[in-house]
């Protein structure tokens, strides 16, 4: 039941709050990351695993131990915290209802300059289906990312692993590209997030086919998620665009060019009611989480 306490608490500050806007431990983190590439980057996995270790394990065991001499308030305190900064339901929402107000009032460069701020593909080439499409994957995917990985692994193990998974996590997002600079030394970081992944991923896939349309999320999980390149998000979009009977996928701009993308989803085309399900589902998927935990405590305690 502290657990559930401390989710709870959590939740309700990103909720309140938002995520710090002076500054944020993440962006702090990713200076660190930033210092130690430039330090021991080179191009093979030894230095990529090197690097992964100073950034992410020493961070972890420095609160870890934190938390041993501290007090029981204090540590509890200190839980609230972590999960507060590793949590993104708020900052995820600023993000997409700009995209959708934008599409609604018919502003394409609008809804082009707000989706740009969530995801990496070339928005400038982007028609408002696309926009639609790009806005309501990234409501997706960072349900996972930003909301239900860092709630499994504080289940789990607590703050430090919520702690853990959100700074593998952000690290992915620097390193884990498939570049010339990242295809060796970012292995690592790509490999830990997709194994922290895994399981949460599939969670959160489940966890929003029963929040929507059951039969069509399952169906597109099963079918259409091991086409896409990434192990985890793949069931996540998969099983996202089927409960809101919504098609994603398919071609998207990246670096000038356009790529082809395997389908995801089946139904209607996107468009900015698209990106507000996509958020209620999102809500809803928490709520049953909070419940199961909920469940789960008072039948332990029975």
């Amino acid at each position: 039941m502290t657990t559930l306490l401390a989710m709870l608490l959590a939740l309700a500050l990103d909720a309140v709050l938002g995520e710090p806007r002076r500054f944020h431990p993440l962006v702090g983190f990713g200076s660190l990351a930033s210092a130690v590439e430039r330090r021991l980057h080179a191009d093979h996995r030894l230095a990529g695993i090197a690097a992964w270790m100073l950034a992410v394990l020493v961070p972890v065991a420095l609160f870890c131990g934190l938390r041993a001499v501290s007090p029981p308030v204090l540590v509890f305190a200190l839980d609230v915290l972590v999960l507060y900064f590793a949590l993104g339901r708020h900052s995820l929402g600023e993000h997409a209802r700009p995209v959708a107000a934008a599409l609604r009032d018919g502003d394409l460069p609008r809804a082009r300059a707000a989706v740009g701020r969530m995801v990496s593909r070339d928005t400038g080439a982007l028609d408002a289906t696309h926009v639609a499409a790009a806005g309501t994957e990234s409501v997706l995917e960072n349900g996972h990312d930003a909301v239900f990985g860092a709630l499994f692994w504080f289940i789990v193990f607590g703050a430090p692993g919520a702690l853990l998974f959100r700074l593998v996590n952000t690290l992915d997002a620097m390193w884990g590209y498939r570049t010339d600079r990242y295809e060796r030394f970012g292995w690592a970081a790509a490999r830990t997030d997709d194994v922290l992944g895994y399981v949460p991923a599939r969670l959160t896939a489940l966890s929003y086919a029963a929040m929507g349309d059951a039969v069509t999320a399952l169906r597109c999980w099963r079918t259409q998620a091991p086409s896409w390149d990434s192990p985890n998000a793949g069931p996540v979009m998969a099983s996202g665009a089927g409960a809101l009977r919504v098609c994603l996928g398919g071609p998207a701009p990246y670096h000038g060019r356009w790529e082809e993308r395997p389908m995801l989803g089946e139904g209607e085309l996107p468009d900015a009611s698209s990106i507000v399900r996509a958020l209620r589902l999102v809500d809803r998927a928490v709520v049953a989480w909070l419940v199961v935990v909920l469940l789960v405590g008072v039948a332990a305690h029975a």
